[in-house]
This record gives structure tokens, C-alpha cells and sequence, in this order.
């Protein structure tokens, strides 16, 4: 097990996001990587290791990797309007088999310009391939108790799930199910619980805490979709 302990971003990681958010070229960072590094990266590579042991020691179903882990700050613009070369946040994420496809369930971290992305964290399954998409609904309504047992433990845990890419109307073949929140399940795309931080206390180590607190709260919905995504074949 890891023994590396995250002792908060620096300082200077905010600012320096503020400042890339005006800056946007590749000269004033490469003038300012240094602190990018020391403020940023290392300290979310830190984060990333010592939630891995955390996780492990908890018996969640998270792994990955310090750098691979991280999403780069660059941004990929060939499909883009908008050519900012540069993220104006920093973020990881964590699944299963460590790598950064969220569809299996996953733990998302991003640490960001309030402007855009801000600060927070997040489990989730999203963007699941359709088989899984769908097995999901169909155990919604086949097995509307396990869901709904889901949803009141996430509640209970102080938790909501939120799609902001949730359909507008039922999706084929489920049209006959008239119960609200059961519709408003099958609209779902992904199924997500979001965790806020306050951009204040991104430089405490307190950070680690927090966020295995809020892994711990979410475990309900990792554990049914696990339950529904061993019964699909992949």
C-alpha cells in the first residue's frame, strides 16, 4: 500500500488557473510550468496515491495511477470552437481497472477555475456502453425496489443523484411505466452524485478526508450498478 500522503494543493493553484484563464498561450506557461507542477500536478498525483490507499484499505472499487490518472491541462482543439489551448482546470479520474473510462463507475476529482468547472468530485457511472445503458433500465423497472433502496440510501447519506444530460422523454419501450421517479430514472444518461469543495480548502490535507468521506456516502450507487453490470456480458 502506498505511503505517499497528500498534504494539500499550493498556494498558488488557484491563482495560477485564474491566470491561465487570461493567459491563454503556450509561452506564459511554459514561463510558468514550475509553478503549475509544485501548486498542481504533483499535488494531484499526491491526492490520486493517497486516495488509492485509502480506497484499497476501504474495499472501493477505485484504482489508478498518479500520472496516468490525470487528465492533461492541454486541450485536444481539433473538434472544438473554442481554441483555448489550455484547461482551465485540473482533473483525474479513478475505475476499476484504472483506466480513465468512467462507464464502469468511476471516481472524478477536478480541481478547477470557478469560472468554468470550479472545484468538486464526483461517482458515477457515465457515458456507459448501450448494453449496460440499458440493463440499467430494465432494472429499474424489474426491480423498481432496489432501485428506490439505492436512492434512499444515497438520500440518507446526505447524496442526490443529478443528470444534466438526462433525456427529455422516456426512451423506447418503457413508455407503459407511469411511476415519476421511475421516469425520471429512465431518462437518465448517467447516473451521478456530486460532492462541492470549496476552493478555500483545496491547500488543506483535510482534502483526502473529505473526499474518502464522500466515495463512502456514494458506495450505493457504485454497488447497484456492479450488481447489473455483472449480468451483462461484455
Amino acid at each position: 500500500m502506498n505511503d505517499v500522503i497528500f498534504k494539500g494543493f499550493g498556494e498558488k493553484a488557484m491563482p495560477f488557473l485564474k491566470a491561465l484563464d487570461f493567459h491563454q498561450n503556450r509561452e506564459w506557461f511554459l514561463e510558468n510550468k514550475d509553478i503549475f507542477e509544485a501548486h498542481l500536478y504533483e499535488p494531484l498525483g499526491d491526492l490520486v496515491e493517497d486516495l488509492l490507499a485509502r480506497f484499497e484499505k476501504a474495499g472501493l472499487p477505485f484504482r489508478g495511477d498518479r500520472k496516468k490518472s490525470q487528465f492533461r491541462i492541454k486541450r485536444d482543439v481539433r473538434f472544438s470552437k473554442d481554441k483555448s489551448p489550455y484547461n482551465r482546470h485540473l482533473s483525474a479520474l479513478l475505475s476499476p481497472d484504472g483506466n480513465k473510462w468512467a462507464e464502469s463507475g468511476c471516481f472524478y476529482v477536478c480541481i478547477g477555475h470557478e469560472d468554468y468547472r470550479g472545484c468538486y468530485a464526483a461517482v458515477a457511472w457515465w457515458q456507459q456502453k448501450p448494453e449496460l445503458l440499458l440493463a440499467m433500465r430494465k432494472a429499474i423497472v424489474e426491480k423498481p425496489e432496489n432501485y428506490r433502496a439505492m436512492v434512499n440510501a444515497l438520500k440518507k447519506n446526505g447524496l442526490a443523484m443529478k443528470d444534466t444530460d438526462a433525456l427529455k422523454r422516456t426512451p423506447r419501450g418503457f413508455e407503459a411505466v407511469t411511476d415519476p421517479d421511475l421516469i425520471e430514472a429512465l431518462r437518465n444518461r448517467n447516473f451521478v452524485v456530486r460532492y462541492p469543495i470549496d476552493p478555500s480548502a483545496i491547500t488543506s490535507p483535510k482534502l483526502a478526508d473529505d473526499l474518502l468521506d464522500f466515495a463512502l456516502r456514494a458506495r450505493p450507487l457504485i454497488d447497484w450498478g456492479r450488481a447489473i453490470s455483472g449480468t451483462t456480458t461484455s
